[in-house]
């Protein structure tokens, strides 16, 4: 496996950091198209919360998001405009080529970063990223969460796991760097079932992955069963330990762009030690040589 960092190194010759940017996009599990309630662990913000408002335009999104890290990170960083929120190619062809055009022009940006869904990228889509992809790095982020079928009807995902065995497909086609959002610690899934789902990751193409830690979120669905003792959040050392394991599967090539992630402290109920994003980081610094 390669980390994140020297996969960015090693195309950009700098170290990189994400400006995140809302596109006021919905999601077709939420408009009535395939559900209204959306995934059962997704908060009313898409998964956003940490993106810029998008009441600004992308332009001003950026400079805000920059604002943010840009002492941090230096003089000599580089930056990837980060479509994070919702269903980013859930739209117009038009809207995306406009939105991915503005955000290509900003003098910081290295790069695009896409979130979306696999089921959302029919062949207008397609075009548009294709076409940008010959012109700039273009990463496409899939929320997979697992290859499992039937918890992704447990999850309420609303798309099954060959759309996005095709999508990959379409995805490398075209030039497209592919990373794969897989969530461990779903309801009712074993360990080998998330090892299952890294497996197949990998064998469909992935180019790298974002692995987090199940979190409940006030207001979600998932709450609802949290609440109920439908299931148990996993531990910290019970999470990597699942980790741990995973990383003995990838292959060198695989890049992992994150071990876990942190949910909204204003919305977060559990499980509280991804509260402390230092204290994690410090358990990961210590536990793993990456």
């Amino acid at each position: 496996m390669m980390t994140a960092n020297e996969h960015y190194k090693s195309v950009f010759g700098c170290k990189m950091y994400k400006a995140s940017i809302s596109f006021a996009k919905t999601c077709p599990n939420r408009d009535g198209t395939k559900g209204t309630c959306g995934c059962i662990f997704c908060s009313a913000g898409g998964s956003g919360e940490f993106a810029s408002p998008a009441g600004l335009n992308i332009t001003e999104q950026i400079d805000e998001a920059i604002s943010k890290v840009e002492k941090k990170a230096g003089p000599g960083a580089g930056y990837i405009a980060y479509f994070q929120s919702f269903t980013n190619t859930y739209c117009d062809p038009d809207d995306l080529a406009a939105a991915m055009d503005e955000a290509s022009a900003h003098p910081k940006i290295k790069a695009l970063s896409i979130a979306t869904r696999p089921d959302c990228l029919p062949e207008g889509i397609m075009k548009v990223i294709s076409e940008r992809a010959s012109k700039i790095h273009v990463y496409i982020e899939l929320g997979l969460q697992t290859s499992n079928d039937q918890t992704a009807k447990l999850i309420n995902r609303c798309y099954e796991t060959k759309e996005y065995d095709d999508a990959v497909k379409r995805l490398k086609d075209s030039g497209v760097n592919v990373i794969t959002h897989v969530i461990f610690g779903l309801p009712e899934e074993t360990v080998d079932q998330m090892l299952e789902t890294v497996r197949h990751c990998v064998n469909i193409g992935t180019d790298g992955i974002k692995f987090t830690c199940l979190y409940v979120l006030k207001g979600t669905e998932l709450e609802k069963m949290w609440r109920s003792g439908a299931f148990e959040v996993l531990g910290q050392e019970e999470y990597f330990d699942i980790v741990g394991k995973v990383l003995e599967l990838l292959p060198q090539h695989i890049v992992v762009h994150r071990l876990t992630g942190d949910g909204p402290k204003s919305l977060l109920l559990a499980p509280l030690w991804t509260k402390d994003k230092r204290s994690v980081i410090n358990y990961i610094n210590r536990r793993f040589s990456l």
